[in-house]
């Protein structure tokens, strides 16, 4: 019986994907540029293996998780539990190509978000608009309204699994202080009377707004506090899920009043190609400002991904350069754990570096422990700036 309501289910399935590609916007959106890289989800490192309850979500190229929430991944590559078009949490055929990412927008407090960098900042009155596809998982108990998309000027984050709140610290006097938490409030966000309820398509969200200047990431989930996001139960869901759970393909940010772009203004690859940085020579030295890593481990986050795009930029345009990846640590932890720590983190930079096609021959790896720190190591900042990764030009 099992076997016959997913075969009926995948039926459905196809129809409604189908239908679901026919939809069209009304205004000209194929001529306008995705200020969104990767958003159809398509780009990722390796082939997901499994729903992780407590995992970071390290697969999608470009795309991170801002909390502690553990938004998943599901491919046509994956294994059984992430599977496409039937894995673990559902089933569904993509909206578009071959992948889409996963989260929890629950009844109740827990929460997972999706977030990512886009292309260039947006400018003080562009006029932007979101657009993005939902389907909800049958195996959900319900369906909330309120899934929306939150864009900030800098990276956000917290170390919750709950409701994504935005922290301000107030100061009373010198030394007492609160912390003030306020739901954020995201420039778009479907209407709470129109809750999201299906299972067979995709449903499309979307929504436009001007542009303050300066916005540069977006965040994606359900920002509403559990009472006023809309949530819906349905007996004829499987109520195997606590809450609800939805699919997310296919995100798309477009400027719908800027004129098309010159050659290099969405270029995401010119961090070192700008006329700024000082000649490219044997012996020069370069920090990479923006890679992070998991707390006492090697492994690349994905906020890296932007800087790492720009470093391959570099070595495709100049094919002769050889570079040595330089990892340091700041002081704290004894000599053998700060010199295997910056070796690994240098390995994992140059292994990500051939994953992309640059030939291993161009590249060579090091670690320095806390031997050459470039600022004290007696603050806090201090020390962040001395646990880097930098690469030096070894020949050209």
């Amino acid at each position: 019986m099992r076997k016959l309501w997913i075969t009926i289910g995948l039926l459905a399935a196809i129809a409604d994907y189908a239908h679901a590609q026919e939809v069209t916007v009304s205004d000209d959106s194929s001529r306008l540029v995705n200020l969104v890289y990767n958003g159809s989800f398509e780009e990722y490192r390796h082939c997901p293996r499994r729903v992780d309850a407590v995992g970071i979500l390290t697969i999608v190229e470009g795309w991170y998780q801002p909390t502690r929430g553990s938004a998943d991944y599901f491919n046509t590559c994956g294994s059984r539990e992430c599977g496409v078009p039937i894995n673990k949490l559902g089933q569904q055929l993509p909206h578009d190509g071959d992948g889409y990412c996963g989260i929890y927008c629950s009844k109740n407090d827990y929460r997972e978000y999706l977030q990512t960098r886009l292309r260039r900042k947006l400018r003080s009155g562009d006029s932007i608009q979101l657009s993005f596809w939902a389907s909800l998982s049958e195996e959900s108990t319900g369906a909330v309204a309120t899934l929306g998309g939150l864009f900030t000027k800098e990276s956000i984050s917290d170390t919750v699994r709950s409701l994504f709140l935005a922290k301000e610290r107030k100061y009373l006097t010198n030394d007492i202080f609160q912390t003030i938490a306020r739901p954020y409030t995201p420039q778009v966000v479907n209407p709470v009377d129109s809750t999201i309820t299906n299972t067979r398509g995709w449903q499309r969200i979307s929504g436009t707004f001007v542009a303050q200047g300066g916005e540069q990431y977006i965040t994606i989930g359900n920002f509403n506090l559990a009472e006023l996001s809309g949530y819906t139960d349905y007996d004829s869901l499987s109520r195997l899920l606590p809450g609800a759970y939805y699919y997310i393909d296919d995100v798309t940010v477009q400027c719908l009043n800027c004129p098309p772009p010159v050659a290099d203004d969405l270029n995401l690859d010119s961090t070192y190609l700008t006329h700024e940085q000082p000649a490219f020579t044997v012996g020069s030295t370069f920090v990479l400002k923006d890679i992070y890593f998991e707390f006492d481990k090697s492994t690349i986050l994905q906020q890296s991904y932007f800087e790492l795009r720009s470093l391959i930029s570099l070595l495709e345009t100049y094919p002769k350069m050889r570079i040595e990846i330089r990892g340091h640590t700041d002081s704290k932890g004894s000599d053998s754990y700060n010199q295997r720590l910056s070796d690994n983190r240098a390995k994992a930079v140059m292994d990500y570096l051939i994953s992309k096609g640059i030939n291993e021959k161009r590249l060579q790896y090091k670690g320095y422990g806390k031997t050459l720190p470039i600022d004290t190591n007696d603050t806090e900042e201090g020390r962040a700036n001395n646990r880097r990764v930098e690469f030096k030009i070894t020949s050209m």
